[in-house]
């Protein structure tokens, strides 16, 4: 993989990580568009860009992570599903990544099921609600919902925005909790992914990553504060269309 190649992939990730319409997803086929050949360290490089994204929610929230304990507590019980899912799936979830239909038919049946979800489940009003006092069932309900994106091209945001408001969270509440529930996800996924494969990677792959991950940090950066604005006074359901039309486009494409 070329540096631009890891650049423009970092980039794909940084604008799509916390948008519902799968990160992953982009990044395999931005990667069939660039004709970059599938292996072991392009399916990799696709999960630890994601670290860069992460630093961005860090850097975001970083003093209430620093002395919110109430919070952390209410993250790691929404992890838990999506690592359990994670770890018993990881070699079904690397395999699909190389599978651009599974990814497709993922992208448009979750664009359909967004715009389902916009037309039944009515949002709660949105009271200032303080995720530091989330009940701990919301919570873990909210991170079974999360571990259905281990499917690629599902979306982790879209499955943790859309299971938080069908248990009654606020649209601003659940955007930042999923913004927040990235933290441990990634870190773990990223992790055990590299612990894995990281002794396969050569001195040159190691600095396509660091291209990709600071790209996708910068742009995150960007999506983020965009995403936020955004909620307030719109629904999702033009992520839904946008899904659909990806997927359709992209059977076209890679036919």
């Amino acid at each position: 993989m070329s540096h631009l190649s890891a650049l423009i992939l970092g980039i794909v990730e940084g604008i799509t990580e916390f948008l519902p319409i799968s990160s992953t997803g982009h990044l395999v086929l931005t990667a069939q568009l660039l004709q970059i050949p599938s292996s072991p360290f392009v399916s990799s490089f696709e999960i630890a860009i994601q670290l860069g994204a992460i630093c961005a929610v860090v850097g975001r929230y970083l003093p209430r992570l620093i002395r919110d304990f109430h919070l952390w507590i209410r993250l790691i019980i929404a992890f838990i599903p999506t690592g359990l899912v994670g770890l018993l799936a990881y070699p079904l979830i690397k395999s699909l990544l190389a599978n651009p239909t599974t990814i497709l038919w993922a992208l448009g049946i979750g664009g359909v099921v967004i715009i389902l979800f916009e037309k039944i489940i009515h949002e709660k009003a949105d009271s200032g609600e303080d995720i530091s006092k989330l009940p701990l069932k919301t919570a873990f309900l909210v991170g079974v919902a999360q571990s259905v994106s281990v499917i690629p091209g599902v979306s982790r945001a879209a499955a943790t925005i859309c299971g938080g408001m069908a248990v009654g969270m606020s649209r601003r509440a659940i955007v930042e909790f999923s913004f927040l529930l990235a933290i441990p996800t990634m870190v773990v996924a990223t992790g055990f992914d590299l612990i894995k494969n990281a002794g396969a990677f050569g001195a040159g792959q190691w600095s396509v990553l660091a291209i990709g991950a600071i790209a996708a940090w910068l742009t995150a950066r960007v999506a983020m504060k965009w995403l936020i604005g955004y909620i307030q006074h719109h629904d999702f359901t033009v992520f839904g269309i946008y899904r659909i039309a990806v997927a359709f486009i992209g059977a076209f494409i890679l036919r």
